[in-house]
């Protein structure tokens, strides 16, 4: 998941996500080049690339990213979140797109 972020995020969100995560996840993460063509959906790009079900590429990347909301904060979530959607064309950002409800619940939980 970490890999996948890495080929689509650019710019300041790549940046500040790097400097915010372990040294393990930001090898992972700033290992892969972003990649040029636009995104078809990132969940559905993620199941393709990992040869699984978009409904558990939808879990998976909202796992991850209800652990990326607790190292980096809702700010640079939304900013991320932003992104990826505005990356692939005729992408809206419904309920639950990339996992944001599992996000969101993971900020308001203690």
């Amino acid at each position: 998941m970490l890999r996948a972020l890495g080929h689509q995020l650019t710019g300041d969100e790549r940046v500040d996500l790097a400097a915010r995560l372990p040294t393990e996840a930001a090898l992972a993460f700033t290992s892969q080049i972003p990649d040029p063509q636009p995104l078809t959906g990132f969940v559905k790009d993620l199941a393709t690339c990992t040869g699984t079900t978009p409904a558990v590429a939808r879990w998976d990347t909202g796992a991850v990213l209800a652990v990326i909301c607790h190292l980096v904060g809702t700010a640079l979530l939304d900013r991320i979140l932003n992104q990826l959607c505005s990356a692939a064309p005729n992408s809206s950002r419904p309920p639950d797109s990339f996992g944001q409800d599992r996000a969101s619940r993971a900020r308001s939980s203690p």
